[in-house]
């Protein structure tokens, strides 16, 4: 359950999020709710998100996995009912997707480069970060500068959503039923029982 109210004073800043929240994905995304009690905290956000959806130096698929990465290893569950569902709608290949959390021990099921990302993306994602020189080196090679900057923009921007929506105390809020995915849990091979209920 949620930390703070989501029904926030329904100021001008947050009729727009919710308008713009319905009309895109179909729902008011609780994050917007949330952060409806301080308008200039919700105006800065949207503003700043609005600026992130541009990016686009970074393979979408290659970065929704660091995102997830990220959101799974902070435990945020929002932001991974939430993945799930952006992920269908981006036509991902949703067989893979549900083995993010667990994407360590499903190794088989991703590219080379997906695992250096996902790697990349953890190691970021640590209290302490972890990310080596050696990895650097590697995810610049086969990405290039402009694109690894925006790996390491991307994860910290995720990082950013997941603590926060964490903090909150906000949880999934049904996204993810609206996609044909059964995620896989952390400490689960690809068996027919990893699936999570």
């Amino acid at each position: 359950m949620a930390r703070i109210s989501l029904d926030p004073p329904r100021g001008p800043m947050l009729r727009i999020a919710e308008w713009y929240s319905r009309r895109k994905y179909g729902a008011v995304m609780d994050p917007l709710r949330a952060a409806g009690h301080n308008p200039r905290v919700l105006g800065a956000v949207a503003l700043y998100e609005s600026r992130v959806a541009k990016w686009r130096d970074l393979d979408p698929g290659l970065k929704h996995l660091a995102e997830m990465v990220s959101a799974s290893r902070i435990g945020c569950t929002w932001c991974m009912d939430f993945g799930y569902w952006l992920a269908d709608d981006l036509g991902l290949p949703m067989e893979k997707i549900r083995y993010v959390p667990a994407w360590r021990e499903n190794r088989e099921r991703f590219g080379e480069l997906e695992l250096l990302v996902m790697e990349f993306a953890e190691a970021m994602t640590e209290t302490e970060p972890a990310v080596t020189d050696a990895m650097t080196e590697e995810l610049i090679g086969r990405l290039g500068e402009k694109a690894f900057v925006e790996l390491a923009a991307i994860v910290a921007v995720e990082n950013h959503r997941s603590r926060m929506n964490a903090a909150l105390g906000l949880v999934g809020q049904g996204f993810s039923d609206r996609c044909a995915v059964q995620p896989v849990q952390k400490g689960a091979a690809g068996g027919a029982g990893a699936a999570a209920s």
